[in-house]
């Protein structure tokens, strides 16, 4: 970066534009050349909605300023459709739009728009254009590009994500940030359609989050101070001195909990002047200052620290590779039944790779057909990233990575098209953990640690360490998988290359130990020598061992009369001839017999002394003359000790060990000569020079003793060290095993969370069911139809409080079959045939039936069906039809009477209806004809009046006659018409009788009498 703002639009025409301002003018950006690819390039993703953000971002930008800026905008297209993208963002920027063609090369200061159908990259500084990888509706385009402008502009590529749909831009901008880019998405409150920009935001990785007309002003302020000020001096970076570093590795630490000073210098570095430009700060000491005043900021940086760039099988020759040799390895000396493939991804991100290794595994015991234990423990320092992971949802991208069989084997796609997520099988293979490397505890008894593309980001101190803690933690002959830009270093004697191209290890065995000073969790070494510990050969000979032969083959070649066969520590193993005199029990318990401890006075030390001696230089020690106190007095007794060839010629075929022996012979020396007196007192200068020469040398056994006795006690230091090392790996061991425990502790917790709230949603759906079920009864009772439900043998599962009217059930009659219920039906007694008919044929059956109080009821016999169309039985309903029955009655009444009416109305007769009191009730047309009055006016008369009144006593005699029951027979008489005239007719009277058997009206048929009647 050697170029300032001003010198990055070569490429352009010069474009008068009024009202520069103080910043460099488009025409006079387009004059300064610049050496090609030195500005950043913009890649803008949009999707549903994108459009008006487009439109929102451009018209945001200055119209008279050169941004110094190539944008390069890729939005989901119709393949078949001709894009009018470039026509309208023309409209809100002066910048040339040009709609991409392949093999353009990328000029600042001008907008590109992706060509419909294509996927594009940008290579070398120029975009191409490919053919769609993946079927429409799962095309990636903007993942697709935003990765490749990663891989060629480095720092200078900046992301941005706008409106739209789905998950499209997350990988993408994961691949920018690694690279040291900057990325910018809408806020999820302004965009049309959230999906991309809360999706983006999960990531954790946007450095803003801005309005589409706010970005423009951010974008130049951070190309100004990234790409301009600080250009001008690329060859001077920003000093980042020492003590600022440190603070700020306190500053993290202290919120972290981890500690970055082992890191690379050129990663920590890089990230923080990413941070300042950010920020747009110019010195390191004002951004510690930010940090020590701003805690989301340290959050930020230790999550520009952590990006972790991966994806499902990254690097596939690797991963062939792997899967064809590593593999099988892992399962060759597994038992289905009893042993545990263990598994250690450090590192692991967001869990992709962890996902990658689970599935090959699962593969190859498919293609086993057996099903082993496996243990995945997956391990990062990013707890954001270890909670994505343990979620095991990812976005639709990842469908680029991984082959449609193992995606349609392993994923489900979500139904909002949100993603892919992991099946539980493979899920449950994992478990998920927050963990540092270089200061948590190990896994152990591992048969494979990946830890891929992390430790590029570590110092080669920190690498140093880390190897024996691998080598420590694996099983013998355990895997360690690397990065393809990662190796073991000096650490060759530990691990053997499997294939270097790959970076597959294998551990070697090593028989000095490994070294503990690279870190407190790697194991002990051995210094020196190993030494055998006190008491470690105590058995190592056995009964069966041939101890006599061994002894007395010894002491015959000797002739001696007391010894003993004894091992390096003392103990004795056998005993020969009479050793009383020199050796006793010790007082209180016995245990191993030890012939130091079995010594009497005198001769311990110097026993002591020529065993250590003898056992050192495995060549016989002699001492003479030694005062020992035997029953009360002192004797002088010789020492010998010899060490004793213990081969299979002489140990035999039952010997159990090769452990050095040693002999100790045990012999009574003479006594002095007793000198005559008379030379006592010449001798005396030469028994005094004797004697000075006996306490010389018994100074100098003594002397040997206290150095045999030192020597002993560094050794017994020595041993007590090595004990305390191996004690200190097994404490290691232990809390290794812990952290697995507290790591499955929080995978039961996590699992005890998923099930509180599985049974949360169950506590729902049941009062759900509650409230369903009380409805249902509320219903079924309101509606007053008696309904009866019974199974496949017609026991009674349930019925309506109105059926118990019917059928006399109450509440403990549910199981019962209902054919052993009394039931108040009259006549009908084929209840229970009739339910197995319907159950028999699926064919309805409706009666009508009678209760014994006179109701009318239909009943209906239904089979009972789930919605699985499954039949369990049969619904029996009754409905109330009595008042239907009764319409019925009365209709039948009614149309007896229609016939009636019919008759009297179609009758050639006169027929008219009168009451007891003479008043007219009825009337038919022949009555209008004969007499003259209509209907109407005839029901508003009286009989008086249409009588002659010299026949009304004798019509009103006739007419009580007849409500009195009498029978009149056909008789003359006369009648009067509307007229006044007065007429002769022949009369029938009849009394009409109610129900109860009352006269209630008189009924007369009237025909007019002719001169033949």
């Amino acid at each position: 970066m050697t170029n300032t703002t001003t010198g990055a639009l070569a490429t352009l025409p010069s474009q008068p534009l009024p009202n520069p301002g103080t910043a460099t003018p488009l025409s006079e950006a387009a004059a300064a050349p610049d050496s090609p690819g030195s500005f950043p390039i913009v890649g803008i993703g949009a999707s549903a909605g994108g459009l008006a953000a487009f439109e929102a971002f451009f018209a945001g930008m200055p119209k008279t300023v050169a941004s110094g800026m190539a944008f390069v905008l890729v939005q989901h297209l119709a393949p078949d459709h001709k894009s009018l993208l470039a026509e309208l963002i023309r409209r809100f920027t002066p910048m040339p739009v040009l709609e991409v063609e392949d093999s353009m090369t990328v000029a600042p200061n001008c907008v590109y728009i992706i060509t419909p159908n294509h996927d594009m990259a940008l290579i070398n500084g120029s975009l191409q254009l490919l053919a769609p990888g993946a079927p429409r509706g799962q095309r990636l385009p903007i993942d697709f590009f935003f990765k490749s402008l990663a891989a060629d502009q480095r720092e200078r590529a900046i992301g941005v994500v706008l409106s739209g749909t789905g998950s499209d831009g997350s990988l993408g901008l994961r691949a920018i940030k690694d690279a040291g880019g900057m990325v910018m998405v809408q806020t999820p409150e302004s965009a049309e359609f959230d999906g991309m920009p809360r999706s983006a935001i999960a990531t954790g990785l946007v450095d803003y989050q801005l309005d589409a007309k706010q970005m423009p002003a951010r974008l130049s302020a951070y190309v100004s101070y990234a790409f301009g000020k600080l250009a001008m001096h690329a060859d001077k970076p920003v000093v980042i001195n020492e003590s600022a570093l440190k603070r700020i590795f306190v500053l993290l630490r202290s919120q972290t909990k981890h500690d970055f000073s082992q890191y690379k210098p050129s990663t920590i570095q890089r990230r923080i002047e990413r941070r300042m430009s950010v920020h747009q700060i110019n010195q390191i000491d004002d951004y510690v200052r930010y940090l020590q005043h701003n805690s989301d900021e340290i959050q930020a940086l230790f999550r520009d620290l952590l990006i972790g760039v991966t994806n499902f099988f990254r690097d596939p020759e690797v991963f062939e590779v792997f899967e064809k040799q590593v593999v099988p390895m892992l399962f060759a000396d597994k038992s289905a039944n009893n042993d545990t493939v263990r598994i250690w991804v450090a590192g692991c991100s967001t869990g992709e790779e962890a996902y990658s290794i689970a599935i090959l595994l699962q593969e190859h015991m498919a293609t086993l057909q057996q099903s082993y234990t496996v243990q995945l423990f997956a391990t990062d320092i990013d707890s954001r990233a270890i909670a994505f992971a343990r979620a095991g949802l990812y976005p639709v991208g990842i469908a680029a990575d991984i082959t449609p069989p193992r995606l349609a084997r392993f994923f489900t796609a979500e139904p909002d098209g949100g993603g892919y997520r992991i099946h539980k099988s493979i899920r449950d293979m994992l478990v998920f953990s927050e963990q540092d490397l270089t200061r948590d505890p190990p896994f152990s008894r591992l048969d494979l640690i990946t830890c891929r593309n992390l430790l590029i980001y570590l110092g080669a101190e920190l690498q140093k360490r880390l190897m024996p803690l691998f080598h420590y933690a694996l099983n013998p002959n355990g895997l360690l998988f690397l990065g393809t830009s990662e190796g073991v270093g000096d650490a060759l004697t530990l691990f053997a290359s499997l294939d270097r191209k790959a970076k597959i290890y294998q551990r070697k065995a090593t028989e000095a130990g490994l070294s503990r000073s690279p870190g407190r969790f790697l194991p002990a070494p051995h210094t020196g020598q190993a030494t055998q510990p006190r008491g470690a050969g105590r058995e190592v000979f056995s009964a069966k061992l041939p101890l006599r032969e061994l002894t007395e083959q010894a002491m015959l070649a000797q002739v001696v009369p007391a010894g003993a066969l004894i091992n390096s520590l003392g103990d004795i193993l056998y005993l020969h001839g009479r050793t009383g005199m020199y050796l006793e029990t010790p007082p209180g318990e016995v245990g191993v017999a030890n012939i130091l401890k079995m010594a009497r006075e005198g001769l311990r030390p110097a026993l002591s002394n020529a065993l250590h001696r003898c056992v050192a230089q495995q060549e016989p020690m002699h001492i003479a003359g030694l005062h020992v106190k035997t029953n009360g007095h002192f004797s002088r007794v010789n020492l010998c000790v010899r060490p004793v060839a213990t081969g299979p010629a002489l140990a035999g075929p039952e010997s159990e060990s090769d452990a050095p022996l040693y002999l100790v012979l045990l012999e009574e020396a003479q006594q002095p000569e007793q000198v005559a007196p008379a030379l006592q007192n010449g001798a005396a200068t030469e028994t005094a020079a004797a004697q000075m020469r006996t306490l010389r040398e018994e100074l100098r056994a003594k002397d040997e003793y206290l150095q045999s006795t030192l020597e002993e006690l560094e050794s017994s230091n020595e041993e007590l060290k090595s004990s305390n090392e191996e004690m200190q790996s097994v404490n290691e061991e232990l809390q290794s095993t812990n952290e697995e425990l507290e790591t499955s502790k929080e995978e039961l917790q996590s699992v005890n969370e998923e099930l509180s709230t599985v049974n949360n949603e169950l506590n729902l759906k049941v009062d759900d069911l509650s409230r369903l079920n009380n409805d249902m009864n509320n219903l079924l009772a309101g509606t007053g139809i008696a309904t009866v439900f019974v199974d496949h043998h017609l026991r009674i599962l349930r019925f309506t409080p109105t059926a118990s009217q019917l059928i006399n059930l109450i509440s403990s009659d549910v199981g019962r079959p209902v054919g052993h219920i009394v039931s108040n039906l009259v006549g009908y007694t084929s209840l229970v045939s009739d339910a197995q008919a319907v159950l028999d044929t699926l064919v309805a059956k409706d009666v009508q039936v009678q209760t014994t109080d006179g109701a009318w009821f239909t009943l209906r016999i239904r089979p009972y069906r789930t919605l699985d169309n499954v039949i369990e039985g049969a619904v029996i309903t009754f409905s109330d039809i009595s008042e239907l029955k009764r319409t019925e009655a009365a209709l039948a009444q009614a149309n007896q009477l229609a016939r009636l009416a019919v008759v009297v109305r179609d009758a050639f007769d006169a027929i008219t209806m009168t009451d007891l009191e003479g008043r007219i009730l009825a009337w038919n047309p022949a009555a209008e004809r004969l007499y003259g009055w209509t209907e109407a006016q005839a029901l508003q008369m009286t009989l008086r009046e249409r009588i002659p009144p010299a026949l009304v006593e004798e019509a009103m005699q006739r007419l009580q006659q007849l409500s009195a029951g009498q029978v009149l027979a056909l008789y003359p008489t006369q009648r009067l018409t509307q007229s006044g005239q007065t007429v002769e007719v022949s009369l029938l009277a009849t009394a009409l009788i109610d129900a109860h058997g009352k006269v209630y009206a008189v009924t007369t048929t009237e025909r007019l009498r002719t001169s033949d009647t």
